[in-house]
């Protein structure tokens, strides 16, 4: 495994969800590889008074148990905290930034890494404060983590506002859903088989379902989960990335620039929806209090952050068409929910039946 040379990665919402849970032991699994190495440095920067040690326990609290226990060693552990270091930065306060400035001060030619794992929102004014304490240099990247804005025009907003900072080159804007190798085995099912490629079409496939449940609830993510909901944390960029996955036509390569000119062929031609659309082809709910796996757990309201008679969908179903030769009148039924009984992540390719069973009914 080729081993990386020596880089600063500032990870804002260091303290968040995401973090504890997904990127911090992804880094702790590329240390205990060999692929990153000591001179690296993991800045975690969020809101939180944290002294180093301070977080570095809650590290250990929270990362740890999404660490397999054969993975996990002592020595590992150490030789990766070794790298972590931790700020404590408001991101909408300029003065902040001046301090992660000086903690990094004598790095400017090295890489750097500042990975967004916070809300849309705050985007701007931490790429505005980074750009201000002159933390950006030719060698920066930045990583924005998904959900892009609430809607389009702040979406774009943000798009404005990140590219007037940094060259289109040194934006990253990423989906940690597609790193899943159920995902990879999407690709390599569709565009690896030639078995199958004449049967992916209309006329033998009947419909496609994608069913993404989760055993979690908010919690403890009430008030961003609030902002967010069903709609957008999972359908808007989870799922229809595995739908563009599985309805695109094959790209001509495995470039990155390549599969996503694909991607959008797909997304133009999905099937807009009107107000009877939405009545007839979507459910949105949410779920109450009661037991997952034998444990209770409260009701969406009940959860600390989410106010009283909130509205926002923790389940949402929906029928997509995809206007295209290849898929017309095949329909995709997604489906995404919190606290469901089942927890699979499932994709369902049905066939069409044969024009004539030779079976005799119920055999």
């Amino acid at each position: 495994m080729q081993q990386l040379e020596p880089f600063d990665l500032i990870l804002f919402g260091g303290t968040g969800d995401l973090a504890m849970r997904k990127l911090m032991p992804a880094l702790y699994r590329r240390v205990s590889a060999g692929q990153i190495t000591a001179g690296s440095r993991i800045i975690a920067v969020a809101r939180s008074n944290h002294t180093r040690d301070g977080f570095l326990a809650e590290l250990e609290a929270k990362c740890r148990p999404h660490l397999g226990a054969e993975e996990f060693t002592a020595e590992h552990w150490q030789t990766f905290v070794a790298l972590v270091d931790y700020l404590s930065v408001n991101a909408t306060v300029p003065e902040d930034f001046d301090r992660l400035a000086a903690k990094l001060k004598g790095s400017e030619d090295r890489v750097r890494v500042m990975f967004l794992s916070m809300a849309p929102n705050l985007f701007t004014s931490t790429c505005e404060n980074l750009s201000r304490a002159q933390i950006v240099t030719p060698q920066s990247r930045v990583v924005l983590e998904k959900p892009l804005g609430q809607d389009r025009a702040s979406a774009e907003a943000i798009n404005q506002l990140v590219g007037s900072i940094f060259e289109e080159k040194q934006i990253y804007r990423i989906d940690h859903y597609l790193g899943k190798e159920t995902v990879q085995n999407l690709i390599a099912l569709r565009f690896g088989n030639m078995l199958f490629e004449p049967l992916w079409r209309r006329g033998r496939i009947s419909h496609v379902q994608i069913t993404v449940g989760e055993h979690v609830g908010a919690e403890g993510r009430g008030e961003f989960y609030n902002q967010t909901g069903a709609m957008r944390d999972m359908v808007q960029n989870h799922m229809l990335q595995l739908l563009c996955i599985l309805a695109m036509e094959p790209p001509a390569s495995a470039d990155a620039d390549a599969m996503r000119d694909e991607k959008l062929k797909v997304l133009r031609a999905l099937k807009p929806m009107s107000e009877l659309d939405v009545q007839q082809k979507t459910v949105r709910g949410q779920y109450r209090a009661g037991a997952v796996e034998g444990k209770p757990v409260p009701g969406y309201l009940q959860e600390p952050g989410v106010p009283p008679g909130s509205m926002t969908e923790t389940f949402v179903a929906l029928k997509a068409e995809i206007n295209t030769w290849r898929w017309a009148g095949v329909p995709f039924y997604l489906r995404t929910g919190k606290h469901m009984a089942d927890g699979a992540r499932i994709v369902s390719i049905a066939f069409r039946e044969p024009p004539k069973s030779m079976f005799p009914a119920g055999s």
